[in-house]
This record gives structure tokens, sequence and C-alpha cells, in this order.
């Protein structure tokens, strides 16, 4: 059986021993698979992630699943690229060893991966994807505790890419054989869902702002003339 599998589906579902937070530096909740996370483990998640006192890049920290089927979160944070100009490579390959190391020391044997730094971090999808499977695949060879690896897109495209990247450069250790990336059914919808509610909260925030800084009217003004 392979050790590692692409799948295009919804990380907050998987029954897993551990899942992986593709968080920002507060770890406490975000956008993307940032904020649905959050939003599936519920409060008590974020009570956690408060008294972890952040994280820098390409470290990681872990807390209880709470709501989640996985009975871990482990959090890490990706680099933004920058035109890869600042190590922005060798952070990214840190994220995910420094996720496969904290999950060894907790005992943990199955692991989902989001695809770190590939959304709004704006990370080249290809780049992200090689550095992503080359640091995992060097990962297991050393180390046999990790029965198994998924890497959960929910972009059919970051999925193929992926795909191809492993069947390529890694298919006879790690790729079962004669099959593809598979998928959850209703992902898009759900993500669909996710970000029209995050837009919504979002909009909600700029017009309670609003409301806050608005100016008095002038009483000396009537129709935009002076008295």
């Amino acid at each position: 059986m392979s050790r590692i599998e692409i799948i295009y589906g919804d990380i907050t579902t998987f029954e897993v021993d551990a899942i992986v937070n593709a968080a920002n530096k507060s770890l406490l909740g975000g956008g993307g698979v940032d904020g649905a996370i959050h939003q599936a483990a519920g409060p008590d998640l974020f009570r956690a992630c408060q008294k972890l006192n952040g994280c820098e890049p390409g470290e990681a920290k872990i807390t209880k699943g709470y709501n989640l089927k996985a009975k871990y979160v482990i959090h890490t944070v990706g680099p933004v690229w920058h035109g890869g100009e600042y190590r922005e490579g060798e952070m990214l390959s840190k994220c995910y060893e420094s996720s496969l190391n904290l999950a060894i020391q907790n005992h943990i044997e199955t692991i989902a991966f989001p695809a770190i730094s590939c959304g709004v971090y704006g990370f080249p999808i290809r780049e992200a994807a090689e550095i992503a499977l080359h640091t995992i695949v060097a990962f297991l060879k050393k180390n046999n505790s990790i029965k198994k690896v998924y890497l959960v897109c929910f972009e059919e495209d970051i999925c193929g890419v992926f795909e191809s990247i492993l069947k390529t450069h890694h298919e006879k250790e790690y790729m079962p054989q004669g099959s593809a990336w598979s998928a959850q059914p209703d992902v898009e919808e759900k993500f669909k869902k996710i970000k029209e509610e995050q837009s919504k909260r979002l909009n909600s925030g700029f017009k309670e702002i609003r409301e806050k800084t608005k100016k008095p009217d002038d009483p000396t003004k009537k129709g935009g003339f002076f008295k």
C-alpha cells in the first residue's frame, strides 16, 4: 500500500491521527483552510491556540482536534512568496519536516497535509508541490513510524500538479498503481459556503468600523452650502 496519497477533498473531515493546519503566525485563525479548520474544530481550538504564543514560519505546534475527526491538529506557518529571494523554499520544506517530526514525537501514524502556502501566500504551485513531495519522501525513507501521509487539496488543478510530480518522480515507492488522486464529493460547494461566510463576517466588520468612525453632520452646513 502506498504511504502517500493525494486527495481532492476537505481536510476538516479526515479521520486521521492528525491534520496539519496552514496557519498564520498568531495561530488564532484566518481565511482559507485555516478558517475552515477553526470553524470545524470549534471554539476550544481557538482557546488552546491562545496559549501557544504564536508560531514562527517553518515551525510547528500541536493541539487536540476537539470537534474534528482527527485526534490532533498540527499548526505550521508557511512562507509568503516574495519571488524566491528570501529562502521561501527552505522555509516551506521546514514546515513539512517540522510537522512530521512533531507527529513522531506524539506517536502519530496517519497525517493529512494541505498544500501549504499555495493559497493567498502565493507560492508557485509546481515548486511548492516538488518541495512538499521531496521533503515527505525523504522523511519517510528514514522513518517507518508514519504509516500514511495524505496530501489534501481543495482545488482540482493543485491536485493534478501534485499527482503529476508524485507519479513522475516517486511512482515506484509511493504511487498506487493504476490510480490517480481520489476525490471527496461536494468539496467545491462546501468551500464556496465557507468563503461566503468569511466574506459576510468581513463585510460586517467593515460596516461596524465605518459606523464607529462616521463623523457627525456639520450643523453649520445645509445642502452643501454655508448658511
